[in-house]
């Protein structure tokens, strides 16, 4: 299950970032609800499961993958892993100070964390800040993110019932 869910959080990041790259800044509130809010809610189960030093890894990882993808998808790389590296610092910073069960400390985290990447993933990919682009990223990150908590919180518990 661990390994499937990294696969899935880089598997799902790569595709953000290259459809980015195919249908440009218009594209990113459809990716930031379904495959930043699938990346949000696993980031949050990952921190449970992961070490800080391995989350790093997987950051990084997957930025690195995206940019070795397409030279010219670089940009779209850095800025995909400064601003995933710097939420996910405030998304864990945050889980990590609210206490309660997970789904709630997930949503705020998730909340927190995409503040930070919907104001600095389009500034640092298109090179301006675009407040619309911006509010819709973070509208859908956070819905996004908050729909694949529920279902996330859902299939791990039904796995850890069938493992007992």
């Amino acid at each position: 299950m661990l390994i499937f869910a990294v696969l899935i959080y880089a598997s799902a990041i790569v595709l953000a970032n290259y459809l980015v790259l195919l249908f440009g800044p218009a594209i990113t509130p459809i990716n930031a609800f379904v495959f930043i809010g699938l990346d949000l809610a696993l980031r949050n189960w990952l921190n449970l499961q992961l070490n800080k030093w391995q989350m790093g890894a997987m950051i990084f990882g997957t930025g690195a993958i995206s940019y070795a993808l397409n030279d010219t998808m670089q940009i779209i790389a850095i800025a995909s892993a400064v601003s995933f590296t710097l939420a996910s610092l405030v998304d864990w910073m945050v889980f990590n100070k609210i206490k309660g069960e997970w789904l709630k400390r997930a949503n705020i985290a998730n909340t927190a964390g995409a503040l930070v990447d919907s104001i600095i993933f389009p500034t640092i990919a298109f090179g301006v800040l675009m407040p619309e682009i911006v509010a819709l990223q973070f509208f859908a990150k956070t819905f996004g993110g908050m729909m694949w908590s529920f279902i996330l919180k859902k299939y791990v518990s039904k796995i850890s019932i069938l493992a007992q």
